[in-house]
């Protein structure tokens, strides 16, 4: 820690709201690994919905409508008790950033010092620090501070060394996204032959099921619009359904085994009108609305099973870390900003004008 810088860079998020609440600050202490974990350089960090889900306070039980609709003002009022996505009271200021990619710099108690130098990537559901109970986890950037930021710590083993050809930009995509689709399929056990629908095919988490489907055998209808079609169909979709269309009536009825949905909103009732009886219905976002109008009959009746995908297994990551290392997946990086270009680029990750994923690197200069 002696030769480390005692400040640096990061970006504080000062409360729920707009993007005014994101501060880009030199000033911040550089955090110290306790016992059992390490201090990572952030090579880059990736964005996500959680992190502006967050920032609106958007996980309010008060908020009816898609995150596109609560805008950048924030939503007014909410209500601050269960604005996070665990539903407990945020802790500011924060450090946001769910993805992480760096090096390890600095170890604390218990570590071996070998870690160090090690290129790593930081599992973004911890649980660590809930003594690694069932259906319990922090979400690096939410409960703890996380990746927009120049140097980070996290519990050394949820810290996974990757060893691949990838940029940091690349692997930064990895841990929210991925582990978010490798979740849902894993939930869903989606198995070769098998046909998946998978929703908002386009973003990070959509773009990574479509690759982790195929990588199991599975057939994959996807969800995008249709500027984005032939992007989606050469990540390997075998067919596209517009994401203004009725899947119900695109796909029709008892069609498919799976559904992946990360969108929500009102079709999501129709899409598991689609599923075959005994078929498995995955969410794990709700970007356009959290409500929707479902007829329990077509659940019992035809005999499917609902997964709420957010808890996860070890195995998630660690799978996704061998997939990377077998050059078994890609993700595809649309673009890279500078960590105090955050606003712009959270602006553009709601206005969906691109495929993949949108990537933040902090300055790698070291303030002292």
């Amino acid at each position: 820690m002696d030769t480390l810088p005692t400040h640096m860079v990061a970006v504080h998020l000062t409360g729920h709201g707009g993007l005014e609440k994101l501060e880009y600050r030199d000033d911040v202490p550089l955090p110290r690994p306790a016992a059992g974990e390490v201090l990572i350089r952030v090579g880059a960090a990736g964005v996500n919905n959680t992190d502006i889900n967050t920032r609106l306070g958007w996980y309010s039980k008060v908020v009816k409508e898609g995150t596109n609709s609560v805008g950048e003002a924030g939503t007014n009022p909410i209500n601050d008790d269960d604005a996070s996505w665990s539903g407990t009271p945020m802790t500011f200021p924060r450090i946001q950033g769910a993805d992480c990619c760096g090096r390890i710099v600095a170890v604390g108690d218990g570590v071996s010092s070998a870690r160090l130098g090690d290129r790593v990537i930081v599992k973004n559901m911890l649980r660590s620090y809930v003594a690694h109970r069932p259906y319990e986890c922090w979400t690096f950037g939410s409960e703890c501070d996380g990746a927009f930021a120049q140097y980070t710590k996290a519990p050394a083993r949820e810290v996974y060394p990757v060893i691949c050809s990838w940029s940091d930009a690349e692997l930064a995509s990895i841990p929210c996204a991925y582990s978010t689709a490798e979740n849902m399929l894993h939930r869903a056990n989606v198995s070769a032959g098998e046909t998946v629908l998978i929703t908002g095919a386009s973003g990070g988490v959509g773009s990574a099921a479509i690759q982790l489907a195929r990588r199991r055998g599975a057939e994959v209808i996807a969800t995008t619009s249709a500027s984005k079609a032939a992007a989606i169909m050469a990540l390997g979709a075998h067919r596209i359904v517009s994401r203004d269309a009725d899947p119900l009536e695109v796909v029709g009825p008892r069609q498919v085994d799976v559904v992946l949905d990360i969108v929500g909103g009102e079709m999501s009732a129709q899409r598991i009108e689609t599923l075959k009886a005994g078929g498995r219905y995955a969410v794990a976002g709700a970007i356009a609305g959290p409500l929707i109008n479902l007829d329990l009959r077509v659940i019992y009746l035809r005999d499917l099973t609902v997964f709420g995908c957010t808890f996860q297994e070890d195995a998630v990551f660690e799978n996704l870390v061998s997939y990377i290392e077998r050059d078994e997946i890609r993700p595809l990086v649309s673009q890279v900003y500078p960590l105090s270009s955050i606003s712009e680029a959270q602006q553009d990750f709601l206005n969906k004008g691109f495929v993949g994923k949108l990537v933040l690197t902090p300055p790698q200069e070291q303030n002292r």
